[in-house]
């Protein structure tokens, strides 16, 4: 099946912000949706009942993803680094291993993560990432690391994988589509800032797009200054 004709889609997080967009853009799509969560974070899927298949569990239990992605064409997987057991890296290989081949696998991430040494960090990213990475591992709560090697598992693996790396989030109505760029560092994306349901948006819309195939696109609000300079436009 080619990626202009996905039908169905498991979402791995549904239950978090950025899954329940997720959700309500694959529906709005007409696709077939099956989400997994943690069961304990069930009821917040309640207004999708009826409309959904849900296959309750951790996202990193491999079990749980292999009957989730089962004949399913594409997969969109929120890569959260909770706690210090190698979640996100546990959750990733799980997909990898389990989606069926040819499927379209989108993973999300922040932009702290780099696939080829050339994005350019300001010191002042780079100085708050380091420090929300000491201090969550302290507490036992993130562990930024372990998204990084989930992410190098991804961009190790053959199969058409796409990672959306995004800016700092904010709610709000939709602007439209983010713009991208492969590199951090691109003045395009100075603004850093995007709307949490865009962020949806486009990782719903890179499993129809076979020119994200392999790439690791970093977004930011199309609507943004540094995007509206970018294509030439003032905001009105």
């Amino acid at each position: 099946m080619g990626t202009d004709r996905m039908g169905k889609v498991c979402i791995v997080g549904a239950s978090g912000k950025l899954g329940r967009y997720m959700v309500r853009h694959a529906l709005g799509r007409g696709y077939e949706v099956v989400g997994v969560c943690r069961e304990g974070s069930v009821p917040k899927l309640a207004e999708f009942e009826g409309r959904i298949t849900l296959v309750p569990g951790p996202t990193d239990d491999r079990e749980v993803i292999r009957k989730a992605v089962a004949g399913c064409d594409g997969v969109l997987t929120v890569l959260v680094p909770w706690g210090v057991r190698q979640y996100s890296s546990g959750t990733a290989q799980a997909v990898l291993d389990h989606a069926r081949p040819g499927a379209r696998l989108v993973f999300s991430c922040g932009w702290h993560i780099t696939r080829d040494g050339k994005d350019t960090y300001s010191w002042l990213f780079r100085t708050g990432v380091r420090i929300a990475a000491v201090l969550a591992k302290l507490v036992r709560a993130v562990e930024l690391d372990d998204q990084v090697e989930a992410c190098r598992r991804i961009f190790a693996s053959e199969t058409r994988w796409t990672v959306v790396r995004g800016s700092s989030l904010e709610e709000g109505e939709s602007q439209g589509l983010p713009v991208w760029s492969r590199h951090v560092g691109d003045p395009v994306l100075a603004s850093n800032l995007t709307r949490r349901v865009d962020f949806a948006l486009f990782m719903v819309e890179a499993l129809t797009d076979d020119g994200l195939v392999q790439e690791a696109p970093a977004i930011v609000g199309c609507r943004t200054e540094s995007a509206l300079a970018h294509t030439g436009k003032r905001a009105q």
